[in-house]
């Protein structure tokens, strides 16, 4: 069954909050070495926030997609590098226990196992005595270098037949780590690129994509759990939107802090408390962040049902998802761009959080997933009557 009940969300968010102080203490450091630090990776695992998705056979808490949004929401007020990285872990680790039981022993004997990974086919593959073998490059690995295993994709070109993309699991001293990760925004989730260079992998670690992305386990266990019978994309989308609504907190946390004492230079406001334009600024950005947990929480609330009763998932369904998503990223992003504006040119200072929310902010939006305009595309093309033209639904 699938950890869903009030209880438990309120002892695993609890758990988030304790190790809020360490990710903020940590997040200059992050920032700077383009990597969350050990200390905040020590203090996550600490907590089992990596475990939220894992079986529970394997020490797992098969936790509900509320909970997810909830646990995000928490770490990215924090650190959104720190959030966003773990909610990563959440999907490769999801998409792990679709695999034979065999290999979900192998992946998590660490029961706390971190599994990195992509949705992108950026290599190629072809069949091997007793496997595959695969050539290519994957760029923006969230917390690769914190993790243990890798989900990659190709597309395989088997000796009979069309190509197809196929879904495999690495672990990551099979990978070459390219360090970079340059970047203006999410700076501290160090998201390098990995390759592989006629890298094998054994047939019972590859899946084809589609078993995946409609979540069909090959694991007879897995699939006794409804947490394991959901599409991919709303399973994804769910474990990352926490982490926006989490910066966009953040984002008027940093504001407020800052505002008493504040005067606006070269107007005779001497308190930006006082003056009209703040207030319109402030309930504008409040406005939109409720708007947001408006979406995020209808998001996760349909994954939540979907996988309780068991209903299918139809197109317009699967589609609505990546809207909630895009149109929370789309009003967090415009939440904090109002605040930031608000902030005046002092907050372009680094030891200024709302800066580096900004940047985070705006590299989140642009990530293939999250892009507002795409998912709206998306969206209205079904509402449309028309076919998707992506297999990512």
């Amino acid at each position: 069954m699938v950890t869903s009940d009030r209880r438990f969300r309120e002892e695993i968010v609890d758990r988030a909050n304790a190790v809020v102080p360490v990710l903020r203490d940590n997040s200059s450091w992050s920032e700077e070495n383009r990597r969350l630090s050990a200390e905040a990776i020590a203090a996550l695992a600490g907590a089992g926030l990596f475990r939220l998705r894992h079986p529970k056979r394997f020490g797992g808490y098969e936790a509900g997609a509320r909970t997810l949004v909830d646990v995000a929401a928490v770490l990215g007020r924090a650190d959104g590098a720190a959030a966003w990285v773990t909610s990563v872990y959440w999907i490769p680790g999801w998409m792990a226990s679709m695999f034979p039981d065999e290999v979900q022993e192998q992946v998590f004997a660490d029961p706390d196992a971190r599994v990195c990974g992509t949705l992108s086919p950026s290599a190629m593959s072809a069949p091997a005595d007793g496997g595959i073998v695969v050539n290519g490059k994957w760029g923006f690995i969230s917390g690769a270098l914190h993790a243990g295993w890798q989900e990659i994709i190709s597309v395989h070109v088997p000796e009979e037949g069309p190509p197809h993309p196929v879904v495999a699991l690495v672990p990551m001293t099979d990978l070459l780590v390219v360090d970079d990760w340059q970047t203006s925004g999410m700076r501290g989730s160090g998201s390098v690129s990995t390759v592989a260079k006629d890298l094998f992998v054994p047939s019972e670690r590859v899946l084809p994509l589609a078993t995946v992305l409609e979540g069909n386990p090959v694991s007879p266990v897995s699939a006794a759990s409804p947490i394991y019978r959901t599409p991919l994309l709303p399973v994804a989308s769910a474990s990352s939107v926490g982490a926006v609504l989490g910066l966009g907190r953040a984002a008027m946390d940093a504001f407020l802090a800052r505002l008493p004492g504040r005067k606006i230079t070269y107007t005779g406001y001497e308190s930006q408390s006082a003056a009209p334009l703040t207030h319109l600024q402030v309930a504008e950005a409040a406005r939109k962040l409720d708007e947001a947990e408006f979406h995020a929480y209808r998001l996760a609330d349909t994954v939540d049902r979907k996988t309780a009763d068991g209903s299918g998932w139809d197109l317009p369904g699967r589609a609505r998802v990546r809207a909630d998503l895009g149109a929370a990223v789309r009003l967090v992003k415009e939440a904090v761009d109002v605040l930031a504006t608000a902030s005046g040119g002092s907050s372009v200072y680094s030891d200024v959080p709302i800066q580096r929310i900004q940047r985070d902010v705006h590299a989140v939006s642009l990530h293939a997933l999250m892009h507002p305009d795409t998912n709206d595309e998306l969206y209205g093309r079904i509402l449309c009557g028309l076919e998707p033209d992506t297999l990512y639904l």
